[in-house]
This record gives structure tokens, sequence and C-alpha cells, in this order.
């Protein structure tokens, strides 16, 4: 019973190397690791390395990773990521590109030894204010999602690594962060189906071999549980969208679904719903670990949690299997810049940039998104608040991210503005609304080539660095 208890977690711990309690629980049975920014710091090599160390101690374990290219990236930290991200690869609306990002994405997974990438976001994106999703979806329109969530997942399941569309029945109405908070979307059962389900049910179609979970309530479907912990939301998915892959849950160290009950007890609550592998977190002990076990455990002998539920949970993430691998096919950074180019908004007309430098406007990035290189190298970095350091006496590059719902940020550009400097904007964010006076170029999204096409429209206007 043990080992059924642990084959359904999926935790992650710290550093580059395989911790040897980590080795312990996954030569017992554990499910799997996820992988963040912390186990990915030393480079392809060295995840690599960790992989074969992870599957040396448990040959069937499932190794996940958060890549879907753009802003969001666990093996480009240090520099943006070297594919476009969803939210421009939808304004390009090229499916045929859409498909070989993900393709690219899983070929370079499968070289280090994930399993399993926790995307796409199947989200679409209707609250212009969405504080999580934003770039990571490719648009608002459900129709257009949906098709591009099917051809990412093509794409990265034709080199034998899982696809896991997130965020179950859809995360995209919301102007709450469920990493901090419990989200409710308000619609109605019609709009949920004609809107939210749309690309999920595409991704179904495409046979991802897995769908996340989020932690959101939609009262529509069950006014009191967040859809992980949710018995109703988890069934529309399998009797309505009639998917038979893996339910992965959202990490459950989200307050959107331990706040109230903690990790042990969500984890309880998620596989009584009908989630199949549990996404833990970061950085967690392995105490932690053996407790959640423990509770697992102690759900099934009180009748709480059904063994025969436990074990088909168990049963489904067994039958995920590794990638075999094969021929690695480098990215086309041509064909993405001129994607890329394709996405950007240019509103206004841009002043002579000759000799500028380059503002970076310091804002902090979601949680999903985490603390890594975005947009172009800057000059100077500054806090909305106190920016000090502004040079004098040349035109500025300012970069920020997401502006339109940062009323700091619009406060330093009108300040800007008001001072008669010459001013580019340059939106890496979800391209809100602005009409502050400057010249605004939107990215739809930071990553390589979107820097490659953005140095180019700078260049024209006289940038020369």
């Amino acid at each position: 019973m043990r080992g059924l208890a642990l084959q359904v977690l999926l935790p992650g711990f710290t550093g580059t190397t395989l911790p040897d309690d980590y080795r312990a629980l996954l030569e017992e049975g554990l499910g799997g690791i996820c992988y963040f920014g912390s186990n990915t710091a030393d480079g392809a090599d060295a995840t690599a390395a960790l992989s074969a160390a992870i599957r040396a101690a448990n040959p069937r374990a499932v190794i996940a990773v958060d890549e879907e290219g753009g802003d969001v990236s666990r093996l480009h930290t240090r520099a943006p990521s070297p594919v476009l991200g969803a939210a421009a690869l939808g304004a390009i609306d090229d499916l045929d590109l859409t498909e070989a990002v993900g393709r690219w994405v899983g070929q370079e997974l499968a070289a280090v030894g994930v399993t399993l990438d926790l995307a796409p976001d199947a989200d679409v994106n209707s609250d212009p204010d969405n504080p999580v999703i934003g770039t990571r979806s490719f648009g608002t329109d459900p129709e257009r999602v949906a098709e591009h969530v099917a051809a990412w997942t093509r794409g990265l399941q034709s080199t034998g690594v899982g696809a896991c569309a997130k965020h179950f029945p859809g995360h995209g109405d919301t102007a709450t962060d469920s990493h901090l908070d419990l989200p409710r979307i308000a619609v109605d059962a019609d709009t949920l189906a004609a809107r939210e389900l749309v690309p999920f049910d595409a991704a179904v179609e495409a046979g991802t071999r897995a769908v996340m979970t989020s932690h959101i309530v939609v009262p529509a479907l069950d006014p009191d549980r967040p859809a992980t912990l949710s018995p109703v939301v988890l069934g529309m998915l399998r009797d309505v969208l009639a998917f038979d892959g893996v339910v992965v849950s959202d990490a459950l160290d989200m307050a959107g679904a331990s706040g109230r009950h903690g990790i042990p007890e969500a984890a309880v609550l998620a596989l009584v719903a009908g989630c199949d592998l549990l996404c833990i977190g970061p950085d967690k002990p392995a105490a932690l670990v053996e407790e959640i076990c423990d509770a697992v455990l102690a759900a099934v002998a009180d009748g709480r949690l059904d063994r025969a539920r436990l074990a088909e949970a168990a049963a489904r993430v067994a039958a995920l299997e590794a990638p075999v691998g094969g021929d690695r096919e480098p990215p086309d950074r041509l064909r993405q810049t001129e994607a890329a180019h394709g996405a950007l908004l240019v509103e206004g007309a841009l002043p002579d940039v000759t000799g500028a430098a380059v503002v970076s406007v310091a804002t902090t990035a979601n949680i999903a998104v985490g603390d890594v290189a975005w947009g172009l190298g800057p000059d100077v970095t500054v806090d909305p608040d106190a920016p000090d350091g502004i040079p004098d006496g040349v035109p500025l590059v300012v970069q920020v991210r997401d502006a339109h719902r940062r009323p700091e940020v619009l406060a330093l550009l009108d300040r800007l503005s008001g001072d008669g400097r010459t001013v580019v904007v340059v939106e890496w964010g979800w391209p809100g609304p602005y009409d502050g006076g400057l010249a605004r170029i939107c990215t739809r999204g930071s990553s390589a080539p979107g820097v490659a096409a953005v140095v180019e429209v700078l260049r024209e206007a006289g940038w020369t660095r």
C-alpha cells in the first residue's frame, strides 16, 4: 500500500544533484520528480545527469517540468527562452510553426531526460488583468487557442515527451493568482462550455497524455471546492471530455489548494476528487513527502479514500512512458525571428533613439514565471516607486511587463512623458490598454526571437548598441 501512495506523488527538491533521502524514496516507488529552476541551474549536462540518477533509482519515475517556451522556462533562466511563447504564436497564427515549437521543446526535454512537460497552457486569456496567465495563453479566442493547443501538443508528443494541458477547467477569466489566493470564476455553464472547455477538448482530441487541474472555484459547477479538490469538476473532465489519461494536480503548496487544509490533507482530497499525480511544489524536504504518504495511507485505512481509487491513480501514473529519444532539431532562429516580427504591435511613430539607454522597470513576476532573464539587456534597472539612476540627456527604451495593471509603472511612464523625455516603451507582457502618449512596442511575451525582432525595430529607429 505504501508503494501505491508514493506512486502518485510528484514533489520537487532543492539542488542539482539527487539527495540521498529522495533516492531512497524513489527506490521505494516514488512516482516522480518535478524540476524547478533550482534543479536545472547547472545547465543541460548536469540536468541530464540528474535525470539519469533519478531513473537509476526508479526506472519508471516521471520526470516533469514546466517548459512552455516564452516567459515560462525552467531550462532557460539566465537568458530568454530560445522559442516563442504562446501569446506570440497565437498572434502569428501559423499552426505549422506552433507544432514545430512544440517539437523543438520536446526534443530538448528528451535530451535531458524529462518525460512529462507541464504544458501547453490551454487557458483562454479573457481577462486582460489576469496576473498569472497573460502571455502564457495563445489568446482570447477559444477556437484559435484550441487549434494552437492541439498543434503544440502534437509537436511535443511527437518526441515521446508527454504533454499536460493546463489549467482545467480554465484559469483565463480571473484577476486573482491562485498561487496566493483562491480565485472564483463567475461564469455560467454555457459560457464555460463555449469558451474555457474548447481548448481542453482539443487537447484531448490531440491525444494529450495528461491534464493539469486549477485551484479555482467555478460556482456554476461546484460552489465550495476548487477544481483540484472537486469530484464534480474532475468528473466532467472524464465524462464530458472523455479524457482517460493522467490528471495532474497543480502544485499543492499553492494557497488555492492548501491554504485552508494544509498540503497533506489537500493531497488526500485531490485523490478523492479524481487527481492521479499530485504535484507538491518546489524545494520540498523528504519529510513532507513522508507526511503526505502517511496522510494518504490513513485516509485509506479510515475509508475516506477508496483503495481502488488510489490503485487506479497509481496505474495511470505507471503507464506514462519515457521518451525514446532521437535526433534533435535545433530551433529555426530565422523563422522564429521573422514570426516574432509578425507578432509585434507597434503603437505610435517611433522617435529617433540614437544613443538610447535601456531602462528595465523592475516588477515582481508571477510565481509561474519566476525570477528569470527577460527582454533586452538593460543599462539600468529601476524601482517604479523610486526610479533613481535613469540616465539624463539621452533617449530611453523603457522595458515593462504588464504595465496596464501596475499603477506605479503607469505613473512612472507619465512622469517621463511629462518631462518631455524621448521614450519608447517596450511592453514584454500582455498588450493591455495604454493611452499615455509614448510610442510603444508590444511583444506578447519575452523570448530570444522576440528580443531579436525588437532589436531590429529599434535599430531602424537609430539605436546602435
